[in-house]
């Protein structure tokens, strides 16, 4: 699941580079066919070329810098921009059918431009960058003002639209995915801290009075042999019920409850936009059973969040089998993470079994099966 926003983001971007590059190539094929045609100077068809290769080499390098952040305007921008300006001042100087596409590349660099810029500065570039290229191409081939203006307007508003869109969708991918991360990481400091705080609660008082009583002790030890021995044998009373709290609260917090694993791992799942289908059957399970069934469900979850992209998951209790079957896999062999192989131990301590492997299917399957 860690590389979803990573391969979204490359499908965007290489999305971007080929149809962008597609241009490119359109662009370059014309101007080779008006050198064939005569139209044009070798001299002149060569600059132009030069032009288009620089605009269109620096265009994926302009994308990526503005997916991340939103950047300042760079050097790259500006030199693309003259690029791009050089290219359209180059079209042949008579009426040509077609030239007007050429304003294209000027347009595209705007909507490149407005990744860079705030809004209304990217109007004012496209307004000015229309402006100035339909009466070029107007003065040039003499051409009405609605048959250049208008398409290159549509053009302008479709590719800054496009532009900013798809970067809008990485943003909302990766935040999203941010999001989910920075809510397991805090359930995980939430657990910690719950720990912490039984913790403290449980010794404080108890570690604090036998250290005091220790530092009595030691200073009665050569004067009241008597108090010093009976002040000792509170520490050592005291520090005995403090390590029975202690393996109590281990203990409480070892004991899960399969009923509430459930219900978590649903909310989990569902908010990391998975569909969750239980059916449990559980209720003649000794409360040893249940708890190792918890832990499954529990050590379940976690490998799905973080291994999958999974957009459903089945969790299956009957006669103290658990099944948890989900898709969302890349098809790459499994490999057990830490607590997958602490939960494997944990059963087979307990007499149980466990499995987890890709089934042929190109689903996962997690099974766990413990002693009724």
């Amino acid at each position: 699941m860690a590389a979803r926003p990573e391969t979204a983001r490359k499908i965007l971007l290489y999305w971007m580079d080929a149809t962008v590059m597609l241009l490119g190539v359109m662009f370059v094929a014309v101007t080779v066919t008006y050198l064939a045609s005569g139209t044009i100077s070798t001299l002149h068809a060569a600059v132009v070329i030069i032009c288009l290769l620089g605009y269109f080499s620096l265009f994926p390098f302009l994308l990526r810098d503005a997916y991340d952040v939103k950047p300042r305007p760079t050097p790259k921008l500006v030199i693309a921009g003259l690029f791009a300006a050089v290219a359209v001042l180059l079209v042949p100087r008579h009426p040509v059918e077609g030239v007007p596409t050429w304003l294209e590349v000027g347009v595209l660099w705007a909507s490149t431009a407005a990744l860079y810029v705030p809004p209304a500065v990217t109007l004012c570039l496209n307004v000015i960058v229309i402006g100035l290229a339909s009466g070029y191409f107007m003065a040039v081939t003499g051409g009405q003002w609605f048959e250049v203006v208008l398409p290159e307007t549509f053009s302008a508003v479709a590719l800054t639209g496009a532009m900013l869109l798809w970067r809008w969708i990485w943003w909302t991918i990766r935040d999203a995915h941010d999001g989910k991360e920075a809510k397991a990481r805090l359930a995980v400091s939430e657990e910690r801290l719950r720990f912490a705080r039984d913790l403290h609660d449980l010794l404080g008082h108890s570690l604090s009075v036998i250290t005091l009583k220790s530092e009595l002790a030691a200073k009665l030890a050569t004067k009241d042999a008597g108090r010093a021995a009976a002040e000792m044998a509170q520490v050592h009373r005291l520090a005995g019920e403090s390590l029975a709290e202690v393996q109590q609260a281990v203990h409480g917090y070892q004991t899960l409850d399969l009923d509430e694993e459930l219900a978590g791992a649903r909310v989990a799942l569902e908010a990391a936009g998975a569909r969750c289908l239980i059916d449990a059957r559980a209720d003649g399970l000794s409360p040893a059973a249940r708890t190792l069934l918890a832990w499954a469900v529990r050590e379940g979850t976690t490998n799905v969040l973080k291994h999958s992209a999974a957009t459903r998951c089945a969790i299956t209790i009957d006669g103290g089998v658990l099944e948890m079957l989900n898709d969302g896999v890349d098809g790459r062999p499994a490999s057990s993470g830490s607590g997958l192989r602490g939960l494997s131990e944990r059963l087979a301590t307990a007499g149980g079994s466990f499995s987890a492997q890709p089934t042929p299917a190109g689903e996962f399957l997690l099974r766990a099966a413990v002693p009724a």
